[in-house]
């Protein structure tokens, strides 16, 4: 049976989908009812299926199987199905290491922070809330929409106490969930998006690209005159509506490589058989030109939408051509299933 490419429709989906058509795959996309648009109007999909909700894929997954699918996970498939299901109930083979999605999380005992102080990479120093001394982002979810960023910034604990119970009662944050949140100290600096690819098959780790987030209403805030900024005094939001290509400057592609290198190796000794496919680093580069880690995503990148149809700069010195992260995996696939290596590629 020939081998189809299987994914949530949602977050990258549209990526994976174009860059499988682009190597000659079959497609499968799971949509919810009411968020299916997208893959109607853009002829991607071979087979769409439309469901109430999208944890009703583990009662497809014969459906899935029958379609001979290899599933690519995204963010929203391990926020909406979950993590134990996906570890246990969910019998179709997952492009990539299904048991360290739940390592995105940053409270527990599996968390990116414990992957990146294994890796040795720099990140943000944490707090709990009465111990903060200095400016610091509070990340945490929202009250109602709990997958969307309640974050903010505060100066020390007392801006912290005040701005929480601001938020609070404008029912933005529940002040139950402050306990646990994540409290980092705020490093100043450029961000980027470093979107990685680790090939069992070649046995190489590959860097691809780059973005940046464009986040709401933060966007909108960057946009005002500081006196308007002052006198308005909005609550400024960090709900992630978008992302746009970025570049780095060369002198630092060797730091770059360093702390992909370094996460590689952690995710192999915590979590075997370590990351395969598609990851992304999140850093923030300081003015001593230092790389802080600040968000991992053990999967494809939210960003990769952007290289649709151009292809990430970096993949070209790879493959003579650009190609999208979408590709990329598809590739991976689709070699694999010809050399009949899917095990080496699935979990």
């Amino acid at each position: 049976m020939a081998v189809s490419v299987a994914v949530l429709a949602s977050h990258s989906a549209l990526d994976v989908l174009d860059g499988a058509k682009d190597e000659g795959l079959r497609t499968v996309a799971v949509a919810k009812k009411g968020r299916d648009r997208a893959y109607r109007e853009f002829p991607v999909v071979d087979k769409l299926i439309v469901l109430d909700d999208y944890v009703d894929i583990l009662y497809i997954v014969d459906m899935l199987k029958a379609e001979g699918s290899v599933f690519v996970p995204n963010r929203s498939f391990a926020v909406y199905v979950g993590y134990d299901n996906i570890e246990r109930r969910f019998p179709v083979p997952v492009f990539g290491n299904r048991y360290l999605l739940r390592w995105e999380e940053r409270t527990g005992p599996q968390s990116y922070y414990r992957l990146l102080d294994e890796a040795g990479v720099k990140r943000p120093r944490t707090f709990r809330p009465d111990e903060v001394d200095r400016p610091v982002i509070v990340k945490m979810p929202e009250a109602e929409r709990r997958v969307e960023r309640g974050f903010f910034v505060a100066r020390d604990r007392d801006d912290l106490w005040r701005k929480a119970k601001r938020l609070a009662e404008a029912g933005v944050i529940r002040l139950e969930d402050l306990e646990a949140a994540s409290i980092e100290e705020l490093v100043l600096g450029a961000h980027f998006n470093a979107n990685y690819f680790y090939s069992p098959l070649r046995k190489r780790l590959e860097l691809h690209s780059f973005d940046r987030r464009i986040q709401s209403n933060l966007d909108g805030v960057f946009r005002l005159p500081a006196r308007d900024q002052l006198d308005l005094d909005p609550d400024v939001r960090y709900i992630e509506v978008g992302h746009e290509p970025a570049t780095i400057r060369e002198s630092l592609l060797e730091k770059v490589f360093d702390i992909g290198y370094r996460f590689l190796e952690a995710t192999r000794r915590l979590v075997p058989p370590g990351v395969i496919g598609p990851f992304t680093l999140q850093f923030i580069v300081t003015p001593q030109l230092d790389l802080v880690v600040y968000d991992v995503a053990p999967r494809i990148g939210g960003g990769t939408n952007v290289y649709i149809g151009i292809g990430g700069q970096y993949s070209k010195l790879y493959f003579g051509k650009p190609i999208s992260i979408g590709r990329r995996i598809a590739m991976e696939i689709r070699e694999a299933a010809e050399q009949k290596r899917l095990e080496e590629v699935t979990t």
